[in-house]
Parts: structure tokens; C-alpha cells; sequence
């Protein structure tokens, strides 16, 4: 790797043994990967994966320590990934006891620490952060240091911004230096698509259903989307968005994908259309049973595969302000249809803090409420992780959720005719 004069001065240690010492582990990451040099970060904000204090992760705890000793912390202002916890959030004794006495034990000392290393505010915790309520929103072209693999897959995709998907930690090391391995996702070449994939569907294919089809075939590659501008239109506006956040989370955790082009959607498909293809891509063609067959091999880790559903969760990654309403909407009207006045499953809509702020509001919030649906800033993925609620039948929307816990997924319209008073 070729570095610049200040690159090797750091890493030379002029600017202190730590400092050398992140500049060492960059380098050693872009070796990894073969990447000719290292290039600045350019965007305001970074945005760090790792939010939960997991008593377990002391020498992450110790690592934050010693930067923070050294007075090396981020160049840049942050967000987080979301909260592990919040009493609103269904939970017995027992779950709790586990949550505060055994995994998230040390949350309080890691979010002050947090703090003196950069958090953008108190209510920075979310992996949607790009959301306008967030303010931590990419500009095109601008690199990041990102490792919330659904933020990086939104920013490189709807954004037009450029990240690699890096790991915890990776992220704020790259924030420190202020420079990041130029491989990958960085690259011109490393943007085109080595996939075409042909939507041909009857109708609007579900985002989380379409976007996991697509990540399990392609896994880490680049997939260029046609034939579903049809149903989204070529704008990008709240409600395709919104989509395309749910869409591009499952291609990124059911594969490994970092970015996705849209035809005549996303800026580079804009911009260069099929040209962005290389040659000799392969081709998959997604139609309507091809994503029946994909949803009918999820496997189900329920221990009783015909539990009754014990708690809901809608929002994995976080939901926007216009999901919030449309949801409200769209419950309003089932539990009419059906004679009810409240949802017969305990439910769970998350969002970013800010995005739970402006809508409460609106009276959407209220009328939300009025239905027993319960709104909160946590990351269903961390309260899932804890032991005792795996053995709970608990269902969701977020084919991400689906991948990573024992949640059982089903399609919002199912989710929506479950929880208003459908049968299973």
C-alpha cells in the first residue's frame, strides 16, 4: 500500500503510539483486501454498528478507554445503532433480570463513553440514521466509515454515497485517522453489477421478501434491478425510500450485499443505466412463485411450530415517519373490518428516537396508541438475544429480524391480519 507522507508519519508514530497504532490496523485491513491506498473520509458524520453494553465486551470497553486516554477521539461526530433496552418494551421479570443483570449490565458506562468520544446527541441511537429527522444523511460521492450493513447498503445504493461494509470497530478506527482502504465499494469497478435481475412479478413485490431472494443468489456481489421501477416509480421519494431501506436491509443480511442499482431509480442507474453491467453477468429472473418458494423455505426454530404469537415486531431496520402513519392507517382499518378496537398481539413499532418525537406530534401517535400498539427506540435484534426470549413464539415483517433471532417472519399483510385479529 502506497501511503502519503502524513499516512506514514502516523503510522510512524509522530502523532502519538496510539494514533499509530489505528493507522496500523487500517493498513493491515486494506492489505487484507489489496488496496493501493488509503483515502479521506468526507462525509460530516460517521456512524458506529456497536451500541450495546454486553457485559462480555470489556476489551472493546478497554479499547474506547485507551482512545479516549490518549485524546485520539473521532474527527467526526456520530450516530449509533440502536438501544438494547427500554422498559416500555414487553418483558417479564425473569427477561429483565437477564437484560440488566447479565447482558446489558455495562450500558450506562459505555454510552458515557460514547459521549466524550463523539455522539452526535442522547438521541442519536438508530441504524436508520439517515433519516432526515436524524440528520445524518450522506451526500453522493462522499466517503463514509460505516458498518451497520442496512445503512451501508442505503447509502451506497439510494444515496449514491461510497462505504465498504466494514466491521465494528473498523468504523470509528477509520473515523480517527480520518482515512479509510480504498477497495471495493469504493471503486468505480467495484460498483458495477456482475448480476441483472429481472423482476417479473403480477404485482408490487413485498421489500423484505424481494430484497432476501436477491441477497441469498448474489450474496456480497453488486445486483443491477430491472422491471421494479414499475411499482415504484422514478422517484425517490418517502414512501420508495422507505421500500428501498426494507429492500436493501434483507439483501444485506440474507447475503452480504453493500450495494444495488435500480433501472431508472437509484442516482448511478440514472446516470449510466445498463453501462453500470459488466459482461458476462448472470441473470436471475424473480417472478411471483420463485418468491412464494423462497418464503416457503424460511425455516421455522419455533419449538412448537402452532404457538399463538406472543409479541409483534415492526421495524427492524427502524421504521420512517411515513411507515409510522401508513401502518396507523392500515390498522385502523382492519380492526374496523374485523369489530376491534385493539391488536389481540402484543406489538412493537420501533423508530429512531427523533422519528418517534415527530410523530407523537401528530395524532397518529395517539391514535396509535388508542390500538395498544407500543412505539420504542430498541433494536428488536438486542432483545432477542436475550436467552429467554428465544423461546418465545414472536413474529415480525423484517426478513432481518427473521435471519438473526428465532422471530418468524411473515409479510405485512399477513402481520397486519395477524395482529388485528386474524388467524395464524
Amino acid at each position: 500500500m502506497i501511503l502519503t507522507k502524513e499516512q506514514q508519519d502516523i503510522l510512524d508514530g509522530n502523532k502519538g503510539e496510539t494514533l499509530a497504532k489505528v493507522m496500523k490496523t487500517l493498513v493491515m485491513y486494506g492489505d487484507a483486501f489489496e488496496a493501493e491506498k488509503l483515502v479521506p473520509i468526507t462525509s460530516n458524520y460517521n456512524h458506529l454498528v456497536t451500541s450495546f453494553g454486553l457485559k462480555v465486551m470489556s476489551p472493546v470497553y478497554d479499547l474506547m478507554q485507551k482512545l479516549l486516554d490518549a485524546g485520539v477521539a473521532s474527527g467526526q461526530e456520530f450516530s449509533v445503532d440502536p438501544r438494547p433496552l427500554d422498559k416500555n418494551v414487553p418483558a417479564n421479570f425473569l427477561q429483565n433480570l437477564v437484560f440488566n443483570k447479565f447482558m446489558y449490565s455495562k450500558q450506562d458506562f459505555y454510552e458515557k463513553q460514547l459521549k466524550e468520544l463523539g455522539l452526535m446527541n442522547e438521541d442519536a441511537f438508530t441504524c436508520t440514521c439517515y433519516m432526515d429527522e436524524v440528520g445524518n444523511k450522506p451526500k453522493r460521492g462522499e466517503v463514509l466509515s460505516w458498518a451497520e450493513s442496512s445503512a451501508v447498503v442505503y447509502a451506497n445504493s439510494v444515496l449514491g454515497a461510497r462505504c465498504n461494509r466494514n466491521s465494528g470497530i473498523i468504523d470509528i478506527m477509520g473515523s480517527i485517522a480520518g482515512y479509510v482502504p480504498y477497495f471495493g465499494l469504493l471503486t468505480d469497478e467495484g460498483r458495477r453489477a456482475t448480476w441483472l435481475i429481472r423482476v417479473e412479478t403480477t404485482k408490487k413485490p413485498e421489500a423484505q421478501l424481494l430484497g432476501s431472494a436477491i441477497g441469498m443468489k448474489v450474496m456480497e456481489d453488486v445486483p443491477y434491478i430491472v422491471g421494479l421501477d414499475k411499482w415504484l416509480g422514478n422517484e425517490l421519494n418517502d414512501s420508495t425510500c422507505a421500500y428501498l431501506k426494507d429492500f436493501g436491509a434483507a439483501t444485506a443480511s440474507n447475503g452480504a450485499v453493500g450495494l444495488y442499482h435500480i433501472e431508472g431509480l437509484t442516482p448511478e442507474a440514472k446516470d449510466f443505466g445498463k453501462d453500470l453491467i459488466v459482461s458476462g453477468a448472470r441473470e436471475y429472473i424473480i417472478d411471483d412463485n420463485e418468491l412464494e418458494r423462497v418464503q416457503a423455505n424460511y425455516p421455522v426454530v419455533w419449538k412448537n411450530k402452532d404457538a399463538k404469537p406472543k409479541l409483534c415486531f415492526v421495524g427492524c431496520p427502524h421504521l420512517s415517519l411515513e411507515q409510522l402513519k401508513s401502518w396507523t392507517e392500515n390498522i385502523e382499518k382492519e380492526l374496523k373490518n374485523k369489530g376491534n378496537k385493539k391488536v389481540i398481539i402484543p406489538t412493537v413499532f420501533t423508530a429512531a428516537p427523533r422519528v418517534l418525537e415527530e410523530f407523537k406530534k401528530t395524532d397518529y401517535a395517539t391514535r396509535l396508541e388508542k390500538m395498544g400498539v407500543i412505539t420504542s427506540y430498541i433494536c428488536p435484534l438486542m432483545y432477542m438475544n436475550n436467552p429467554l426470549c428465544k423461546k418465545m413464539p414472536v413474529i415480525t415483517s423484517s426478513n432481518k429480524l427473521r435471519t438473526y433471532t428465532s422471530a418468524r417472519y411473515y409479510k405485512d399483510e399477513e402481520i397486519l391480519d395477524m395482529i388485528t385479529g386474524g388467524k395464524k
